[in-house]
């Protein structure tokens, strides 16, 4: 926006436009709203191909598959530096030294990632119990208590008031 509070005719709203458009205006209205990790991804996949995409981490990270590429680091890096000669053909399939040692950290990391999520599912869970828990006893209170809640609701109110 230039200074008299118009847009440029070279310069549409995009993306951040829509965001802030969304941006909650009892907070400032300038910050953007929140993003959730939990909400990039669905729990529950609607099409074919995002169920698909679900099980690529954990075929990444599965037992299975750190040791096939276990099995290729050893026959494509330990045998020839043991003095076994490994063919072209199975280096042009197979892949070199870099290839198996990155797929190996990208199991790793596959495997860590869903680690963290599943530990922040979890938490998120506790989280939501501990809310409805402390929800239901603050309820109780008022209840056993509603003189003393009336009180204090009644102080609340003239706090804020001047005078």
């Amino acid at each position: 926006m230039s200074q008299s509070g118009t847009t440029p005719p070279e310069r549409s709203p995009g993306l951040l436009a829509a965001a802030m458009a969304q941006a909650d205006p009892s907070d400032g209205g300038g910050h953007l709203p929140s993003m959730d990790l939990n909400d990039l991804a669905a729990d529950h996949p609607d099409s074919r191909f995002d169920r698909i995409l679900k099980w690529v981490p954990r075929l990444l990270s599965s037992k299975p598959h750190i040791v096939l590429l276990v099995l290729l680091g050893t026959y494509l890096i330990v045998l020839p530096l043991l003095g076994v000669m490994v063919s072209a053909k199975a280096e042009l399939i197979g892949g070199n030294y870099t290839n198996v040692t990155s797929d190996i950290g990208a199991c790793i990391a596959a495997g860590g990632t869903l680690h963290l999520v599943n530990q922040g599912r979890k938490r998120q869970k506790l989280d939501a119990e501990r809310l409805r828990l402390l929800t239901e006893v603050h309820a109780l209170l008022r209840h056993v208590h509603a003189d003393a809640a009336a009180q204090l609701g009644t102080d609340h109110d003239h706090e804020g008031s001047p005078g």
